[in-house]
């Protein structure tokens, strides 16, 4: 978990905190807590109390769960060496190749695509 500076803070649409993730998912803030320790999900710290928030674009509501292959891809950028931080830069930031952002990629079920590009990010 990280702190978020107000570039990356400012690329996410919508935020969610953990215990509204919790009331989406049906579970315990707990296993929310859990999702984030085992890198499925990112949390961050931001606004005035500095509670840990997620973006909400990595949690379907409809389906009750995170976002299909947003597990595999954080585990991608994560072992190409990216930071939190990093990882939000670039699942927020707009891609005419896919189009738009490697998140709405990921929501829209385009997420293999989007894997398979983030597993070409190997050399930066």
């Amino acid at each position: 978990m990280t702190e978020i500076d107000a570039k990356i803070d400012a690329l996410v649409p919508a935020w969610l905190t953990l215990p509204d993730i919790a009331e989406m998912l049906d579970v315990e803030v707990t296993r929310v807590r859990q999702l984030v320790k085992d890198g499925q999900l990112i949390a961050v710290r931001r606004g005035e109390n500095r509670a840990l928030h997620v973006p909400a674009a990595f949690i379907d509501g409809a389906e009750q769960k995170v976002v299909k292959g947003l597990a595999g891809t954080l585990t991608l950028l994560r072992d190409d060496g990216f930071t939190d931080e990093e990882m939000l830069e670039w699942l927020f930031t707009p891609d005419e190749s896919l189009p738009g952002t490697p998140a709405q990629a990921l929501r829209e079920s385009r997420g293999v695509g989007g894997k398979r590009w983030a597993g070409g990010l190997a050399v930066r």
